[in-house]
């Protein structure tokens, strides 16, 4: 990678922290050309606009996604295994400080046209495509029937993790993650061949 990429990606990580606290609405050239110890010139030359720097920001909150639940996930075994574990990762995600960017975003452009209400969705609907994938390995096991709704189960999934995340994080519940924990194993129960 050249040292151009590398500024960039090290300005995005700043970035993304930022807007896990400010959202990606509070998240300006020259705020993060503060917290990056670098010039708005310098900045701006990378991003060129507000709403260039906020994209390459989602992007790159994707990626991050990626790499800290995606990618673990897949490395275990295929089927409830796999399902557990992006359950279980997904959960670590949401402990960042500052919370979750895709979770901000989603209430900040849900009814915002444009390119970042665009991103988000597509953000949004590619989660639920791999949580359903990844049901799709436990009928590939026999570990749930053929004729499961596999997009039933993911939207289950993503439904206990938003609960979790609301019970953690906003609530401070003591028990969210076992709760989140029983939720998701009797959905695990209901599905079982």
């Amino acid at each position: 990678m050249r040292k151009g990429e590398l500024t960039r990606q090290a300005i995005l990580d700043v970035a993304v922290r930022m807007a896990r606290y400010s959202g990606l609405s509070g998240l300006t050239i020259g705020s993060l050309a503060a917290a990056a110890d670098m010039s708005k010139s310098g900045v701006y030359a990378h991003f060129k606009s507000k709403e260039a720097l906020q994209l390459a920001c989602m992007e790159r909150n994707g990626e991050q996604f990626i790499d800290e639940v995606i990618r673990p996930a897949l490395a275990k075994p295929r089927g409830i295994t796999r399902l557990q574990a992006v359950v279980e990762y997904w959960m670590e995600w949401y402990a960042h400080p500052g919370g979750c960017l895709f979770l901000a975003a989603a209430a900040e452009f849900d009814d915002l046209p444009g390119p970042l209400h665009d991103l988000m969705v597509t953000e949004q609907r590619d989660m639920l495509d791999t949580l359903a994938r990844i049901a799709g390995t436990a009928v590939e096991q026999g570990e749930f029937p053929e004729d499961t709704d596999v997009f039933q189960v993911a939207q289950e999934v993503f439904g206990i993790l938003l609960s979790y995340n609301w019970m953690t994080r906003i609530l401070s519940h003591p028990d969210a993650a076992d709760r989140a924990w029983a939720a998701f194993n009797r959905l695990l129960d209901s599905h079982r061949s």
